[in-house]
């Protein structure tokens, strides 16, 4: 089975409407999406783990209940 693609840190960012600044800001405090760094220092993100990070915004937010 292949495996599916990683979205590029842009690719994130532009889903999830967010500067790269704002982004990093979160990813310092352990609150962005798991992201995995390529040997060549490029961030990649699997889209499981970017679907379970909306979710797990969803159900923390006072907004979606």
């Amino acid at each position: 089975m292949a495996r599916p693609p990683a979205l590029k840190l842009a690719e994130v960012l532009a889903e999830i409407r967010m500067s790269p600044s704002a982004f990093y800001r979160m990813r310092a405090r352990g609150q962005a999406p798991r992201m995995i760094k390529l040997p060549n220092g490029e961030l990649r993100c699997r889209r499981t783990d970017l679907d379970a990070w909306w979710d797990a915004c969803e159900r923390d937010s006072d907004t979606w209940r």
